[in-house]
C-alpha cells in the first residue's frame, strides 16, 4: 500500500512541481517523498522510477499526438534512432524515470543514514 501511495505522490508532485519551478524539480519532490515516507532503498527506487516513467510516457505521448509526430520524428532522425518517434519517447521516459528513481533512492538512503 505504501508503494502505491509513493508511486502516486511521485507522479502527482512530479507533474505539479515543474509547473511552478524548473524542469528538474521533480527530482527534488521524489527525494522529499522518499525522505518522509520510509521504504527500503530498492522499493523507493522502483516507486520513483515507475511513477515518473509512466508520467513522462503519458505526457510525451499526448504532446506527440497533438502535433502529429512531426517534431519527434525530426529529432529521432537527428539521433541514431532511424526516425522512430516511439523509441525517442521511450528513451525520454527512461531518462526521467532514472532521474526520479535515483533521487528517491538518495532520499531513502539519507533517511536511513540520519536515523
Amino acid at each position: 500500500m505504501k508503494f502505491i501511495i509513493v508511486l502516486l505522490l511521485v507522479a502527482l508532485l512530479g507533474f505539479a512541481a515543474p509547473l511552478y519551478f524548473d524542469w528538474w524539480s521533480f527530482a527534488v519532490t521524489s527525494f522529499i517523498i522518499a525522505l518522509f515516507i520510509h521504504q527500503r532503498a530498492f522499493a523507493a527506487f522502483i516507486a520513483g522510477f515507475t511513477g515518473m516513467f509512466l508520467l513522462w510516457l503519458f505526457l510525451t505521448l499526448i504532446i506527440d499526438n497533438a502535433n502529429q509526430h512531426i517534431l519527434s520524428q525530426r529529432i529521432a532522425q537527428l539521433l541514431p534512432l532511424n526516425g522512430s518517434s516511439l523509441l525517442l519517447i521511450l528513451i525520454t521516459a527512461l531518462i526521467g524515470g532514472l532521474i526520479s528513481g535515483f533521487a528517491a533512492l538518495t532520499g531513502s538512503l539519507a533517511r536511513r543514514r540520519s536515523s
